[in-house]
Parts: C-alpha cells; structure tokens; sequence
C-alpha cells in the first residue's frame, strides 16, 4: 500500500493531488474537477452533496474517494420507511445479562455514504444533524463520540423526480459543499463505453486503486490547513461576499455565518492543494459556487439552478480588495 506520509511541505500537495485526480480518473472518467472538490471538501474537514440523475456514477466516485483514502465506507440505501434509529441505533436488551445495551447504527463510521438521501422521511434525514454538525450521537441519553476522521458524502436525485422529499435548509447548511457530476463528455463516455463492460466493471477497477491517504496522514494533512493563512482582505472579502446575498431578499435569507465559516474553511482547503500557503481571492472564486449555491437555493426551485446562478451573481458583482 503507497500512502503519503505527513506533509513536509505545501509543495508536495500539489503531487499528492495530481496523485488522486489520476487515480481516481482511473474509474470516474472525465470529472477531474468534480475530484479535486471532493477531495477539498475532505480535507476541510466537510460533508459532501452530490446532486444528480442517476446512473452518472454518484456512488462510483464516493467507492473510489474511500478506497484512495483508506478509509471503511458504510453504505446507507435510504428508503422512504427507514427511521431513525436505522441510523443512530438505540439500545436493545440483552437477555443473557439481563440488561440494555448500546447497539451503534451505520453512522458510526469513519465514512459514510448516504445514497439517495432524500428518498428518506425529513424525519429519517434529520437524525444525521448532530452527527454531521457535532461529531457525536445522543442515544437515551448517552452521548457517544463519532471516529475521527468522519465524513459524510450523500448523493440526492433530482428533486422533481418521484419518491423524494426536499432536504430542508437546516440538513442542506450542514452539507460544506454541493457538487453535481452531470454527464460525461463525448470522449469520456467513449472511454466507459469501451471499459464499463469489461468484467468486474468499476469495483474491480476501484480494488487495484493504490490508496493516497491513510486516516493519520489524512488528519496531519487537514491539520496543515488549519495553519494556511488567512490574511484581513481575504476574510473581508469573504464577509462582503456574504453581506452581498443579505437583506435585499433577492437571495432569499442570504449566507448565515455558518456559511460563511463554510467558504473560508474551502478557500484554505483549496490553496493548500494548490501548493500554497496563504490564501488567495481566485482560491475563494475557485470553490464559491458549489459551497454558496445550495445555501442561495429557495425550496421550490427544484433543479437548483437558481442556487447556482446567484452565487455566479454575487461573484460578478462583489471585487476582490
């Protein structure tokens, strides 16, 4: 197993990235920028939506980030009758001790993928806010600490098709980033044309994959970008981006504070796999969309367009100091 080591340098981020775009592109074809903000999400130390039709490789991307990550993935189908305690667990008795006892559900792991996310009840969805929000469960009672590291990548349909619920903006905040892979251009579909029916298909693909992280280089990594500066234009900018979706009501509620924590957690994240330590404004342009744009998006748009096109918007209008 090749895993990289604790980060010497910001320099050599920049390979380790290259790394995983090539592997990963290895099984997802054609989405190179689709990784790169998967993997800034990561070391953010975010959560992660991915929004699209089915069947343009959703979940093959989320298998492929946990292998190169070295990480277990608990995969969760979510359902229309799924309740909460599928997720949390809760406590059941032991006949041979004569006592209750903690059984953890599917959250209690290091990465967890939410397939299909809004298939389930809004009830069902929002036992995965203290988890994703605190890092830690409440059963009975008890509070039990999540693994670190932890994330959570739920993949959505579209929001018109039949059997979903919409995410509320609550369960939506907690998500860093939103991202949609869409489908593939003409080469890359070519590609999977030629390689998707060979036997074994992606899995197999996906197992000859060399892992890029193990969990502690992983969380040396994301403690390096916690130490990437952050300089007073940098976070003027970011709080004017911020001011600029408020009180008008044509963006809606406008960014909350915690959104505004959300993009500049990103912009370090993202200037720290490109080499560099000290953020930088196109760092913030660079990852503004796919962390504004599902906090911009009024509930009764259901393609998420309108989310997308405001933080385009507030980009334009907003300069850089």
């Amino acid at each position: 197993m090749k895993t990289s080591k604790t980060p010497s340098s910001h320099d050599s981020m920049s390979h380790i990235l290259q790394s995983f775009v090539n592997r990963a592109s290895t099984v997802v074809f054609g989405k190179d920028r689709e990784i790169q903000l998967a993997l800034t999400c990561i070391l953010a130390r975010g959560h992660l939506l991915i929004e699209d039709v089915p069947g343009v490789g959703k979940t093959t991307l989320v298998k492929t980030i946990a292998h190169l990550l070295s990480l277990p993935v608990t995969r969760v189908q979510f359902t229309n009758d799924m309740l909460p305690s599928d997720l949390i667990g809760g406590r059941i008795f032991d006949p041979r001790t004569g006592e209750f006892k903690v059984v953890k559900g599917p959250l209690f792991s290091p990465f967890v993928l939410a397939d299909e996310l809004n298939r389930a009840t809004p009830k069902t969805q929002s036992a995965c806010l203290q988890a994703m929000e605190e890092r830690q469960i409440s059963i009975d009672g008890e509070t039990l600490s999540l693994p670190n590291p932890f994330f959570v990548i739920a993949t959505q349909n579209p929001r018109q098709q039949v059997g979903t619920y919409p995410l509320p903006e609550s369960q939506l905040d907690r998500f860093l980033m939103r991202i949609g892979l869409g489908y593939p251009d003409q080469e890359a579909e070519k590609k999977l044309l030629r390689e998707g029916l060979t036997e074994g298909g992606p899995n197999d693909r996906i197992e000859k994959l060399d892992p890029i992280f193990d969990s502690t280089s992983l969380i040396h990594h994301q403690q390096a970008v916690d130490q990437v500066h952050l300089s007073d234009a940098i976070i003027q900018y970011i709080h004017a981006i911020a001011a600029k979706t408020r009180g008008s009501g044509v963006m809606g509620e406008g960014l909350s504070p915690r959104g505004s924590l959300a993009l500049a957690r990103s912009a370090r994240a993202w200037a720290y796999l490109m080499g560099r330590n000290m953020t930088l404004p196109e760092d913030v342009q660079a990852i503004a969309v796919p962390v504004l744009s599902h906090r911009l998006n009024p509930t009764e748009d259901p393609t998420g367009e309108t989310g997308r096109r405001k933080a385009e918007d507030v980009l334009a209008q907003v300069q850089a100091i």
